[in-house]
């Protein structure tokens, strides 16, 4: 069967631009008719014009088969779903059967019909003659309609079958989701047209290929013909400033719309630049995704994208890992951002059989390959937000690189080429690394890294400039890290920076689970929820992760020193004009002044004016808006945020350790003393306890069970996929054993106990000193370990819970979002208030989630009641409607069930969250390793 040759298709028309014609064209999206067959050997008879399909199901095109309830999906990261026998495929081929009736307008001749995207393999029928096939599902496929069609009544009629040999080059860590599912489309236009516009110091340079005669009114030029340059005064495009100028190529037939950007991409000593200056990708990876579309994504959700992308400062995209929709690189051109454009391919799964008969290395899959790579190139040759072409994404190393590479650079000289899969770098422009260390990353910058075997392309290697093409892998609560990854891009030239996998999580809309990721519909072999790793949430709802990566690619940075502040312009080819700045004094969280400031273009120092004083903490925070109405977000948009804390005469305050004193908290006078209740329990303060075990019963007449030492936390995706829960699992740190060994009383209440997991010999001395004065009770825990510790902890801190009437939280800390000891960068201290239920990041898979990170205070309040908690210093803020224990056997959000108590934790700390589900893990400085610690709150009733 063709399903299984090498040959990446039949009867199609050369590649071509995809552009905007006047040309006559028909719509074919919308209803077909449709019929699954579980295998591939079925009659082709239904491609004949009076086949009778009356009796078949109705699907919408463009769309997955599988979203529509016919088959399921399935999501693998590597693995293929088959076996690896190329280029043969299972029986069991689920096979899709389309047909389209449609009137041809009249006076109608010639053709083409147009499919931007099919996987895995379609075959065409036009009123019953077969017109061909082709495979390559991300890339657009033409055939010639012309001798076939008639007037009036037409049938097309087109077979896709979920597998082909071509499923082999398509193992691209994402959901399998055979159909049609972007546009089809029956076309009269044949244009096609290459546009060259690069820019040198406020020169243009324009010329075109292709027949016909380019106009561009607005920069006077009428009537150019094809290979005749013009040198213009021109306005560059970037990604901050997309300037396009309109343009058309009037030919005998028709004439096409194009939107050009003048610009140049080129590598000097090592570093890449733009226009000449040096370019530096604060990017992210975008695989296309709708929750329930699949890959086939509404316009409206493509800009959106993009919006959202600019909105929070990202300014590059790798199309992961194919050809994106030719509608969304339009966008890219429109609004703004740098593109690497990757070709649809990826073997990854060869891997697992030792890179065995990988395509990448066999001369049999060269047209296939080189048929993928001349599509990309040739479909979006024209758009000046493509800056880099990608050969493809783990594929492996081979010959067919080479043949792939050399095609693409005498196609078009004028953009470097990309690939990260081989090390050694032979057939790029750029080295690419994944999810590189932060020391491995430095050491590329300083030009020190380890050498290749090969002096020569060791050499050539180290003069091209280094991207990270995937890092920060955003999987769940995370990335962390992202902070110390941008001070070394931005510290060495070398570094073009990168890529954060990814913009989006894959999670499917489920009708029991919410959100569906990997093994939810059956499928014998997947990667759970491998799939969930993106910035937003699956209804593009912007998670923590991305609220950080904004504040890290913000491009503005703000350095405090005494009554000023200094500004810094990062960008990289516009000035400060177009924002706005302001500043923010706070004491204690309430607002005591506000005033604009004035900044220069380049930025600079900026004196301040006398602020007030005051016996609280005197925050201040500056803020970037912009100015007036921008093409992707209002006047008012923040763009960036600096804080810091005020000392005496407006000098950013060092308090050399000093802890925290809330000074509207009354102090617990020293020497109260326990008393015995009628019923034998403890009384101190406010506080009532159980005289055999010490533990805290009753707190101002409200029901509490704790607090007591807590060292677990429901394992984020990093610590599942690394190794750090099963280690903490065998140490058995979630399983901990509490032994009260004193419980004294006198002046105050000391409990001592040990805690341990069974099974080992280490633990943790615990002593909870309570002390009591007027309206408040103070607890001081001291935490002293016990036997060789060779773990880090999840957690440490205290754990207890309250009535759930108490769904109310204000707090003075850094809001208003959740962080942890490397995340949280879009915090900052102030006063915050949310319920509960509003404290909870809602992670497609559920983990440890909310912390709320260095708080002073914090309020807990229901209809008839509240309780005050002070730290000092500060401490981490946790609090739900479920333990953590049902958080942690929780698999999908419907599993979390509200119960009758508030789990509330406070933490002396936690372990970092690093980027360990793909690549490093924490950093050693966010390590929480087993100490010596003593740490303390006050509770006093509101």
């Amino acid at each position: 069967m063709d399903i299984e040759t090498f040959t990446p298709g039949s009867g199609r028309l050369a590649p071509r631009a995809a552009l905007r014609s006047d040309a006559p064209s028909l719509d074919l999206n919308g209803p077909w008719r449709f019929r699954l067959s579980p295998h591939a050997r079925v009659a082709d008879d239904f491609a004949a014009p009076g086949y009778d399909d009356s009796g078949w199901d109705e699907l919408p095109v463009p769309s997955h088969w599988p979203l529509h309830g016919h088959g399921a999906p399935a999501y693998t990261n590597v693995s293929y779903p088959f076996p690896i026998d190329p280029p043969h495929v299972p029986s069991e081929n689920p096979t899709g059967d389309y047909r389209r009736v449609f009137d041809l307008p009249e006076g109608w001749t010639g053709g083409r019909l147009r499919f931007d995207g099919v996987e895995s393999y379609a075959k065409v029928w036009l009123n019953g003659h077969e017109l061909g096939f082709t495979t390559g599902s991300r890339l657009p496929a033409e055939f010639d309609a012309g001798p076939w069609l008639r007037p009036g009544r037409n049938v097309l009629a087109v077979r896709v079958h979920q597998w082909s040999a071509a499923s082999y080059l398509e193992d691209q860590d994402m959901w399998w989701l055979p159909g049609i599912f972007r546009d089809v489309t029956l076309t009269r236009s044949a244009a096609d047209v290459f546009v060259h516009a690069s820019y040198d110091d406020g020169r243009g340079t324009l010329s075109f290929d292709g027949p016909g005669l380019l106009t561009v009114a607005e920069l006077g030029v009428t009537g150019l013909a094809p290979g005749t340059p013009v040198t213009l005064d021109v306005e560059p495009w970037t990604a901050e400033t997309p300037r396009l100028y309109d343009a058309e190529v009037r030919l005998d037939d028709e004439t096409v719309r194009l939107r050009i950007g003048f610009r140049t991409i080129s590598i000097v000593d090592g570093v890449l630049l733009a226009n000449g200056r040096p370019l530096l990708f604060k990017g992210v990876n975008r695989h296309e995704f709708h929750p329930d579309h699949g890959r086939a994504v509404p316009y409206e959700t493509m800009r959106e994208d993009v919006l959202l992308m600019k909105r929070h400062n990202v300014n590059a995209v790798r199309t992961s890992h194919y050809p994106p929709h030719p509608d969304f690189l339009d966008l890219c051109d429109e609004l703004g951002l740098w593109v690497i454009d990757e070709c649809d391919l990826e073997t990854h799964g060869f891997g697992q059989v030792g890179w065995r008969a990988n395509p990448i290395d066999d001369p049999r899959w060269e047209e296939a390959l080189l048929d993928r790579m001349r599509r990309t190139v040739e479909r979006d040759k024209n758009h000046p937000s493509v800056v880099m072409w990608s050969l493809g994404n783990e594929a492996g190393t081979g010959r067919n690189l080479a043949v792939m590479a050399a095609w693409t650079r005498e196609r078009d000289p004028s953009r470097p080429i990309h690939y990260e899969g081989d090390l050694s770098c032979p057939d790029v422009d750029v080295y690419s690394r994944m999810y590189a260390s932060h020391a491995e990353v430095e050491a590329i910058g300083r030009g020190v890294e380890e050498p290749l075997d090969d002096p020569a392309l060791d050499a050539r290697r180290r003069a091209m400039p280094f991207l990270q093409c995937e890092y920060a892998h955003a999987m769940g609560n995370g990335p962390g890290g992202l902070a110390e990854y941008q001070e070394l891009f931005e510290r060495y030239p070398r570094l073009a920076g990168g890529f954060v996998w990814e913009w989006i999580d894959h999670g499917l809309t489920h009708p029991v689970l919410g959100h569906a990721y990997g093994g939810d519909y059956g499928e014998p072999v997947h990667d759970g929820n491998f799939v969930i790793d993106g910035l937003l949430f699956p209804d593009r709802t912007p998670s923590p992760g991305l609220l950080d990566l904004k504040k890290v690619y913000e491009p503005v940075r703000f350095a405090f020193s005494a009554g000023a502040v200094s500004i810094t312009c990062l960008y990289g080819f516009r000035d400060l004009t177009g924002l706005a700045f302001s500043a923010l004094l706070e004491i204690d969280g309430e607002e005591a002044a506000a005033f604009a400031l004035e900044v220069p273009a380049g930025g600079g120092e900026v004196k301040l004016p006398d602020l007030p004083e005051g016996d609280g903490e005197r925050w201040l925070t500056v803020r970037a808006v912009l100015a007036r109405d921008e093409a992707w977000a209002p006047a008012g948009h923040e763009v960036a945020f600096g804080q810091v804390r005020l000392g005496t005469g407006g000098a950013p305050y060092h308090d050399g350790g000093a802890p925290y004193h809330d000074a509207a908290r009354p102090v617990g006078a020293e020497g109260a003393s326990v008393t015995a209740a009628p019923g034998g329990e403890l009384v101190l303060g406010g506080g009532v306890f159980d005289p055999v075990g010490g533990r805290l019963t009753r707190l101002f007449g409200i029901d509490v069970e704790g607090p007591r030492l807590e060292l677990w936390r429901a394992p984020i995706d990093n610590d599942r996929y690394s190794d750090a829960e099963r280690r903490w699992r065998r140490l058995g740190l979630h399983r901990l054993t509490h032994r009260v060994d004193a419980v004294e009383t006198g002046d105050g209440l000391v409990v001592r106990t040990r805690v341990a997991p069974a099974a080992t010999d280490v633990g943790l001395h615990v002593t909870y000193r309570w002390s009591a004065g007027g309206d408040v009770l103070g607890l001081t825990v001291d935490v002293e370990p016990d036997g060789d510790w060779t773990e880090p902890l999840p957690r440490l801190g205290v754990a207890l819970t309250l009535p759930a009437a108490f769904d109310r939280v204000t707090w003075f800390g850094r809001g208003p979002g959740e962080a942890y000891p490397d995340t949280g960068m879009a915090t900052r201290v102030g006063r915050w208030s949310a319920t509960v239920d509003e404290l909870q990041t809602p992670y497609v898979y559920p983990q440890e989630n909310g912390q709320r990170a260095d708080v002073r205070w914090a309020e807990l309040t229901g209809p008839a009641a509240g309780l005050r908690v002070a730290g000092d210093p500060v401490f981490g803020l946790t609090a739900r409607r479920w333990s953590t224990a049902d958080l942690d056997r929780a698999t999908h959000l419907p599993d979390l069930v509200p119960g009758d108590r508030v789990h509330v934790h406070l933490d002396a700390a936690q372990h970092g969250i690093g980027t360990a589900a793909c690549g490093p893990g924490t950093l050693p400085r966010y390590e929480l390793r087993p100490a010596p610690t003593t740490f303390t709150f006050t509770f006093a009733p509101i």
